[in-house]
């Protein structure tokens, strides 16, 4: 069982930046894909990047590429998200989720584990 907690979420202006952090408990951190998805007021849940295990290869949604990137610290059970020139598009709660592979995943319906999410607005 993995547990996932994400913090950093908050309101920031178009143009700023925002740094999301998630939590993950377990021994075997490392073995698990990471992704962050985003879900908006009255949309479905998107996928916004992901990671491998060994954090050699990571993947975006084009939404985000170039103004996103996803990092992680396997000796410290973390994935992060650093989010820079947001725009108003990209308000909503962000979700940290973890895929028992170790290959990047894109799909939602192959995570495993998902955090309870951290609001992002920005304002216009």
């Amino acid at each position: 069982q993995v547990q996932l907690v994400e913090s950093g979420g908050g309101l920031v202006q178009t143009g700023g930046s925002l740094r999301l952090s998630c939590a993950a408990s377990g021994r075997t951190f490392s073995s698990y894909a990471m992704g962050w998805f985003r879900q908006a007021p009255g949309k479905e849940r998107t996928f916004v990047a992901t990671i491998s295990g060994s954090g050699s290869t990571t993947y975006y949604a084009d939404s985000v590429k170039g103004r996103f990137t996803i990092s992680r610290d396997n000796a410290k059970n973390t994935v992060n998200l650093q989010m820079n020139s947001l725009k108003p598009e990209d308000t909503a709660v962000y979700y940290c989720a973890a895929a028992r592979v170790h290959n990047i995943v894109v799909s939602t319906t192959l995570y495993n584990y998902w955090g309870q999410g951290t609001q992002v607005t920005v304002s216009s």
